[in-house]
């Protein structure tokens, strides 16, 4: 079977201009590329130093997790992470792996036959109901379903009333 030889559109009136600008512009962006430091690719912002793990959460601390909407909370403990919610209050342990990245922290498991990954990393985080500030933010993924929260540690507590 014969292909059509399809023929170009025929460029509007309005945009032939720009035609000719084109290989301008990328001329004039190239030595503007060339001119980038190469060593901050793909580093955050501000550090081009640091290629280290991340060490503000150590092995051996115990993480303390609360979030809302929906409720939930819970620990991990070296290779053990408790997940509670209103309904489970004494929640469900399940092991985990830890991984330090330079940001942060993840533990990884399963729950439920569902895949579980927790993620905390830096930045002041506030549960949004009481007047506490916590150290770090903690992201929940169950399955499809994300969650939002805040974390702390014995060495990194929260800042505000112990019983709100």
């Amino acid at each position: 079977m014969a292909r059509k030889r399809l023929s170009p559109r025929p460029v509007p009136a309005h945009h032939a201009p720009m035609i000719g600008l084109r290989p301008l512009l990328l001329a004039m962006a190239l030595p503007l590329a060339a001119c980038q430091d190469r060593a901050d690719i793909g580093n955050v912002p501000g550090d081009d130093s640091d290629t280290q793990p991340f060490s503000r959460i150590g092995a051996e601390e115990t993480v303390r997790l609360t979030g809302t909407e929906p409720f939930w909370g819970g620990e991990v403990t070296g290779s053990t992470l408790t997940y509670s919610t209103p309904e489970n209050i004494e929640g469900t342990a399940i092991p985990v792996s830890r991984f330090a990245g330079r940001g942060g922290v993840s533990f990884s498991g399963e729950l439920q036959g569902e895949s579980l990954d927790l993620s905390v990393s830096e930045g002041d985080c506030s549960d949004g109901m009481s007047d506490r500030t916590y150290p770090f933010r903690a992201t929940l993924r169950i399955g499809e379903d994300i969650r939002s929260g805040c974390a702390w540690t014995g060495s990194e507590p929260f800042t505000g009333p112990e019983n709100p």
